[in-house]
């Protein structure tokens, strides 16, 4: 299977998985697609999450809340502690620029991949987020044999400081730096741990 994640560059980078084992991989397979259900209902994950940090909203290409399964093209509008931004009218955006499954006879992984994007209720053209456009999150359920696993990839982490507001650069800034010392790393983690959590609900 081919390596999903992009190249770390600059910035700061984030790694965190959680897995699950099985007696069989029949169970392993059969956990998978559970797994990978909870993975793209994303307006679930602040309820899986043990440390809902921030709440996650999944909308179309044009800013409007849907309550499906998320697809390429959808943008994440995320809810975080602490200072809004005008740029985002009080939230971050990313987009979620890829979706793909891989499945082989031993092994499937489902990949979905965000980036920093611009508020898609705006005309403004400039990056709604506290990183950059060179960052990326990408997100990974994995079954190799008996094991389920769930991941989370951050590169190229970079504070988005080039908008044309002050107080949003200057936010970005503060908000990057918590994420670059290790404050965000416990969300992922819970969320990793919760999509693989076989006595979870959802």
């Amino acid at each position: 299977m081919k390596n999903q994640i992009p190249k770390q560059q600059e910035g700061s980078q984030l790694d965190t998985t959680a897995k699950t084992e099985f007696l069989t991989p029949e169970e392993a397979k059969a956990f998978y697609q559970i797994a990978k259900n909870r993975l793209l209902n994303v307006s679930c994950w602040a309820e899986i999450c043990k440390v809902p940090l921030s709440t996650f909203t999944l909308t179309d290409e044009n800013g409007n809340e849907v309550i499906r399964e998320a697809e390429e093209g959808d943008y994440l509008k995320i809810d975080i502690p602490g200072p809004a931004t005008r740029t985002g009218d009080g939230f971050d955006w990313v987009r979620i620029e890829k979706i793909e499954e891989e499945i082989t006879t031993p092994s499937s992984v489902i990949t979905l991949q965000a980036r920093p994007a611009a508020n898609p209720t705006q005309q403004n053209p400039e990056i709604a987020h506290f990183f950059s456009q060179q960052a990326t999150s990408t997100f990974q359920v994995k079954q190799s044999g008996t094991t389920v696993s769930a991941e989370e990839h951050g590169r190229n982490e970079v504070p988005n400081t080039d908008t044309s507001n002050l107080t949003d650069n200057i936010r970005n800034t503060l908000v990057g730096w918590t994420a670059k010392i290790g404050l965000s790393y416990p969300q992922w983690k819970s969320l990793v741990k919760g999509i693989v959590e076989t006595t979870a609900t959802k």
